[in-house]
């Protein structure tokens, strides 16, 4: 079963280009403390997901934030930068603003600067306050105002990708009412029915009156605290003003011009569109999808990493630091593995990364068929 055909609200507010990340983000940590539960009017799971798939969203603006404990071993240099990768640790905080379907603004903040991306109707703006640098695309008439991105980064957007789950794999459910921003909520809960899968459960609040994903949180089996939250801290439904989305370029800014259908060069992280990567495919469905890649080169990256002196890279060098991953071996090879509370990944000698939300006893199974 799916809802996200005809749901508008809930792919408001993603830009044309991909997510702009930061590392460090200055909320505090108290941000999701809990508050007394409100007395809402008793609501089914299946009149929630109506009630999704029914709500319009005219205007929104507010600050959201992120926070992610993913249990990843002490491998720094592995997320470090500014890609989507960064949002696997810590926390990060953003601004959001939405009018309609082809005006948005993204800004992201961290203590040392600000990056933002903006579409204004054709019209789409990236730009990094740290060096000073922007990039302008003029998209296509009639173009979406969606593109593929590596990680959500709004309540919103997770939540359309966890509704995609929906199906007699997953248990659904309707949890405690909350507050979520000054804002009453229902809970909806799904949980993977599949015993392979790393994921407990997936918690959405929904704003009781708009109907809009307030608060998304994730938890991993054996845990009662999420392994992922992101959640509005404030939030208004007034639409924006039209100032939200100009973009006047600081002075001495340098300014790139994009071609249409290209990737900004400021912005990290497109996936190839469908069809372009056959070294890729996926085993499974739902929550215990496995993706394999088969990575470039000769010989695989535990091969290569294994190799690599001892105390090099340490900062960064992917070879010295997948070195230091645990080695693996079975009926199906050998390998180095990765885990993390809500993920595993393996690499195999023979040049192959098998990676998803499941158990390492899964993706062996995968190696070896």
């Amino acid at each position: 079963m799916s809802v996200l055909k005809s749901r508008p609200v809930l792919r408001w507010l993603v830009p044309v280009t991909a997510v702009v990340t930061v590392i460090g983000g200055g909320a505090a940590l108290g941000t999701f403390a809990a508050q007394a539960e409100p007395s809402l009017p008793p609501r089914t799971a299946a009149q929630l997901l109506v009630d999704l798939q029914t709500s319009r969203l005219e205007g929104l603006s507010g600050t959201v934030v992120q926070r992610a404990d993913l249990g990843l071993p002490p491998l720094a240099g592995l997320v470090a930068g500014d890609g989507p990768a960064a949002l696997l640790t810590g926390t990060h905080t953003l601004r959001v603003w939405h009018s309609g379907p082809d005006r948005q603004r993204i800004a992201l903040v961290d203590t040392l600067g600000e990056r933002d991306v903006i579409r204004n109707g054709r019209d789409v703006w990236a730009w990094n306050s740290r060096s000073n640098t922007a990039t302008h695309r003029t998209l296509p008439e009639g173009a979406a105002g969606a593109e593929s991105r590596e990680l959500p980064v709004t309540p919103g957007e997770a939540a359309d990708r966890a509704l995609a789950a929906i199906s007699p794999s997953t248990e659904v459910s309707v949890g405690r009412s909350a507050t979520v921003a000054g804002r009453d909520a229902y809970e909806l809960v799904l949980a993977p029915r599949d015993a392979a899968s790393l994921v407990h459960q997936v918690r959405i609040a929904i704003d009781a009156r708009q109907h809009v994903p307030l608060r998304f949180e994730v938890f991993a089996d054996g845990s009662d605290k999420p392994a992922f939250e992101m959640a509005f801290t404030q939030v208004s439904y007034a639409r924006p003003d039209a100032e939200q989305f100009t973009f006047n370029p600081p002075p001495g800014v340098k300014v790139t011009e994009e071609t249409a259908g290209r990737q900004p060069a400021d912005v990290p992280g497109k996936r190839p569109a469908h069809g372009e990567r056959p070294d890729v495919r996926t085993v499974g469905e739902s929550w215990a999808t496995v993706v394999v890649a088969r990575l470039d080169g000769a010989g695989a990256p535990a091969d290569r990493a294994g190799t690599a002196p001892a105390g090099e890279g340490s900062t960064g060098d992917p070879a010295a630091l997948l070195g230091r991953l645990p080695k693996v071996s079975g009926d199906w090879g050998s390998g180095r593995l990765l885990t993390g509370k809500l993920f595993s990944a393996l690499l195999t000698d023979d040049g192959r990364l098998i990676a998803g939300a499941v158990t390492p006893e899964r993706l062996y199974e995968v190696a070896r068929g």
